[in-house]
């Protein structure tokens, strides 16, 4: 049954922040979290404060407006006190010919006690790069900017673009 309840609250956040409103995913995070979005990109980076997050959910209203989310899929696992939840999301934004970019999500949460504690989100982010390379050549700024982050981002190491 809170499976069910989660998986119901996920859905309606998901359905929020395809209207524009990133409230319901704000509430939903613990006071201590995590948010991973991987990748070199202005929507990569770690954010662990409201106000990044609130920040960076703009960002993704300017760089791709209109966009919503299909949820595919949702497993939800384990105890209240460390619940673990997987989606699988297609990504979609309307292109001004008409035609979607779309994308795949897979995502990794983390509850304890009904509030998110650590997000990491993956997607095809040659995709998710083309895309943006596309919107600065239209003249969209942003496109090229620096991830909003509360940690230097990326990690450095191996075959990690230096920040």
């Amino acid at each position: 049954m809170l499976a069910w309840i989660v998986e119901r609250k996920l859905r309606h956040v998901f359905a929020r922040l395809g209207e524009g409103d990133c409230q319901p995913m704000l509430e939903s995070l613990a006071p201590g979290f995590r948010y991973r979005f991987e990748g070199d990109s202005p929507i990569g980076g770690e954010r662990t404060q409201a106000a990044s997050m609130r920040q960076w959910w703009a960002r993704m209203y300017r760089l791709f407006p209109g966009f919503s989310f299909a949820v595919r899929d949702v497993v939800v696992s384990g105890p209240p006190w460390r619940m673990r939840i997987y989606t699988q999301l297609d990504f979609r934004k309307p292109l001004p010919d008409g035609t979607p970019y779309t994308n795949v999500v897979l995502q990794r949460m983390e509850m304890r006690w009904g509030r998110v504690t650590d997000i990491l989100t993956l997607e095809d982010t040659q995709r998710c790069a083309r895309f943006l390379d596309w919107q600065a050549a239209r003249g969209v700024e942003e496109a090229r900017a620096a991830p909003i982050t509360d940690k230097p981002w990326p990690p450095q190491g191996p075959f990690r673009r230096a920040a």
